[in-house]
This record gives C-alpha cells, sequence and structure tokens, in this order.
C-alpha cells in the first residue's frame, strides 16, 4: 500500500537550502555585464575630466579623479556589487553609504576643478542606486543631481543658457538612472522568482519521485507475496497432503502409494518452473503458449479432489494481466478448498461478458464463518492469506470479490474484473 506524500522535516531542510541559494545566488550575467560597463564607464568619464580640466588645474584634477577611482575600486573589492542580488538588503551605513559618501567627496572636488567631472554624475547615480537600493538610493540620486545643479549655476553662470545645460541636465540624468535601475532590478528579481519556483518544482518532484518509488517497491513486494503463496506455498502444500496420504497408503495399497507420489512430483515440477517464472518475473507458465480455460483445466487435474472447469459467453483471449489474475485466484482459491474446506468436489466458471469477466469458484465442502476469517495481514502461523490475496488482487485491476458461505453450506467465491472495450473490425 503507498505510502501517504509528505515532507519530513529531513525532506524539508534540502528544499529551504535550495530555496536560500536562489535568493542569494549571484546577478545573471546580463546584470554582471552591465555592471562592469559601468566600471568602464565610470572610469572613462573621470579620464575625460582630467582631459577637459581649465589650464592650471590639469594635475589637480588628475590627483582627484585617481583618489577617486582608487576609492571606486576599493569599494567594489569590499561591498562586491556584482555578487549581491536584489532581494538581499542594501544601503547599511558599512560599507554601502561609506563607499557612496567617500566617492562623493572626490567627486565634488573634481566638480569644482572641472566642469567635465558633471558627466559623472550619470555613472555615480546608477551606482548610488544599486548599492544603496530603491529608498536610500533615490534620496542619495537626488542629493547628487542637487550638487550637480548648484556647480552648473554657480560656477557656469555667465553660460549663455545655463538652464538647460546645468539644470536639465542632471534631472533627466538622475530620472534616466532611477528608472534604468529600478527596470533592471525588477527584471531580476522576476527571473530569480522563476528560478526559485522551478528549484521548488524540482525539489517537490524529487519527493514524488521518491514517494513513487517508494510505493513501487510496496506493490512489488505485495505482488511477489501473492504469486509465492498462490504458486509455490499452495503447491508445497498439496505435495505435502499428496505425500501424507501416500504415506498412509503404503503397505495398504502401493498402487494408490505409487500414484500419489508420481502427482507429488508432477506438483513439485510444476513449482520449480513456477519459482523460475517469480525469480524471471514472467507470465505464468500455465498460461504459457495456451489458452486461459486450458490453464484452469491444468491446475483443476493436479488438484487431489474432483475440479470440473466450465465457461459461459464468448470464449476469447484476454488481457495478460485478467488472464494471469484469473489463473492465479483459481490457484489460491481452490488451494483453501483442498486446505480447509474438507470438500469433494469444485467447480471453476469464467463467464465473459462484453466489458467484464467473472470466475466463480463453488465448492461442496464444510464452509465457515466469514466474520471468523483474519484480516488482511493474515494470521501470524502463515496461514488466513488467500482471501486478501484474492481481494488484493482484484482490487489492482479495479474487479470486485463477492463471497458466500456458511459452516456446513459449501463455499461460494465470484471475483469480477473489468475488460477493455472490444474494438470491432471495420
Amino acid at each position: 500500500m503507498a505510502r501517504p506524500f509528505h515532507l519530513s522535516d529531513d525532506a524539508a531542510a534540502p528544499r529551504a537550502a535550495t530555496v536560500d541559494q536562489v535568493i542569494h545566488r549571484p546577478q545573471p550575467s546580463a546584470t554582471r555585464a552591465l555592471i562592469l560597463g559601468l566600471d568602464v564607464l565610470l572610469v572613462a568619464l573621470a579620464a575625460v575630466a582630467v582631459l577637459q580640466a581649465p589650464p592650471g588645474r590639469a594635475w589637480a584634477s588628475a590627483a582627484v579623479a585617481a583618489v577617486l577611482v582608487a576609492v571606486y575600486v576599493a569599494g567594489r573589492r569590499a561591498v562586491r556589487v556584482h555578487d549581491r542580488a536584489v532581494d538581499t538588503p542594501r544601503g547599511a551605513w558599512w560599507p554601502d553609504a561609506a563607499w557612496i559618501t567617500a566617492l562623493a567627496l572626490p567627486w565634488v572636488v573634481l566638480l569644482w576643478l572641472s566642469p567635465a567631472a558633471l558627466w559623472l554624475a550619470f555613472p555615480l547615480m546608477l551606482l548610488q542606486m544599486h548599492v544603496l537600493g530603491p529608498r536610500r538610493g533615490v534620496v542619495a540620486v537626488v542629493v547628487t543631481t542637487a550638487l550637480a545643479v548648484a556647480e552648473g549655476l554657480l560656477v557656469q553662470a555667465d553660460a549663455d543658457d545655463p538652464w538647460t545645460g546645468f539644470v536639465l541636465g542632471p534631472v533627466l540624468g538622475a530620472a534616466v538612472a532611477v528608472g534604468v535601475v529600478l527596470g533592471i532590478e525588477a527584471f531580476v528579481r522576476e527571473s530569480q522568482t522563476r528560478q526559485r519556483t522551478v528549484d521548488e518544482l524540482t525539489q517537490v518532484r524529487q519527493h514524488l519521485a521518491q514517494a513513487e518509488r517508494e510505493r513501487a517497491v510496496t506493490d512489488e513486494r505485495a505482488r511477489l507475496a501473492r504469486d509465492i503463496h498462490d504458486t509455490l506455498a499452495q503447491s508445497l502444500s498439496a505435495i505435502e497432503l499428496l505425500l501424507r496420504a501416500a504415506d498412509d497408503a503404503v503397505g495398504a495399497d502401493d498402487e494408490k502409494a505409487h500414484d500419489l507420489v508420481g502427482q507429488a512430483r508432477g506438483a513439485a515440477r510444476d513449482s520449480l518452473a513456477e519459482a523460475r517464472r517469480v525469480v524471471q518475473d514472467l507470465t505464468p507458465p500455465d498460461l504459457d503458449r495456451t489458452t486461459l480455460v486450458a490453464a484452469l483445466r491444468r491446475v483443476a487435474e493436479r488438484q487431489p479432489l474432483d475440479v470440473t472447469v466450465h465457461t459461459a459467453g464468448d470464449v476469447r483471449p484476454l488481457p495478460v494481466p485478467v488472464e494471469t489474475a484469473i489463473l492465479r485466484v483459481a490457484q489460491s482459491a481452490l488451494a483453501n478448498v483442498v486446505q480447509h474446506a474438507d470438500a469433494r468436489h469444485a467447480r471453476l466458471t469464467v463467464t465473459y461478458e462484453q466489458d467484464t469477466v467473472t470466475l466463480d469458484v463453488v465448492d461442496d465442502g464444510r464452509g465457515f464463518d466469514p466474520s471468523a476469517v483474519a484480516g488482511a495481514s493474515g494470521r501470524g502461523d502463515g496461514r488466513g492469506f488467500g482471501l486478501p490475496s484474492v481481494r488484493s488482487r482484484a482490487r489492482e485491476l479495479g474487479g470486485t470479490v463477492a463471497l458466500e458461505t456458511s459452516p456446513g453450506a459449501g463455499t461460494a467465491l465470484a471475483v469480477t474484473l473489468p475488460l477493455p472495450p472490444v474494438v470491432e473490425a471495420p
């Protein structure tokens, strides 16, 4: 019987670890490329600021630009922007805010020395948004924009059109920086969410596969138990009964004893064939290259009592699992009749209908009280497994089992199995 599927504590632990790994996974390659582009952009614009510095300020601008680049490189090594995920907390004073502040100081000085340093505001805004997060980053971008506008209005107040060049430019740059970073992070966040979902589904699929394997193992064990009970165990029981009867007949009726020993030897040969079939997981030997009715007659001939086989309806080949189940049920039922019913006659009837097939096993034995039959697990002495085995086999194929018996009135067992629809030839 399959165990219900659930995630135990041990199973939930690796699942949680996998989700955590998704959340803190390094940025996708596209985002890493954008950050690398930001590195190149900042260094290039710093060089432009040095090259376009007014006469007499070139060396001072170069020194300040070198400090700016050095602070940027040191911060990149300490903060490691390229390894950060968008869902991680950002904007702490150390090292995030400290790095951004340390970059802003040389930039303000460079901006005073060289007006071309205004272009550095854009990569700095992009960096502030990514390092400080959407809330603190916006505040830093606003401060950077105000500094850029103030520098433009104060230092370049004599320009022909200061509003467009030194106010509208930084404001538009800030808007673009905020929009670009928020858009990229939204894309990355959605990508990480999808990856997290895929990882969780993978974990669930692995657990389902494990549960399915356990169920398959359990079902296979039950099948082997039924096969062994219906074949080897019953054949060995029949051999024991035949040898016991032969032992009683020795000396009194040697011919009868010889016949009984011959039957026991035949049953032993059949048991050996069944054992090989169980090992090789093949179709029952009784069904090998023969019909179901012929196989039932062979089984009936091996019993130490009078067993007849009858059919009703349109006899036709059935699916192998159905024929195997009917044969096994007949073997198990006849074994119970031989061992417990003390019967002299038994009758097997196979009724073929359009969408079902029914096996009836009727004997004239002493019957029994159904309420006294052991449960599905069988009795501790190893007997009482026959009826649960029959019910289990029928249930696997979607069939039903009906039992009619009472003490002294014999027993009638009916097993009905569904059949696939018959497709008529055109």
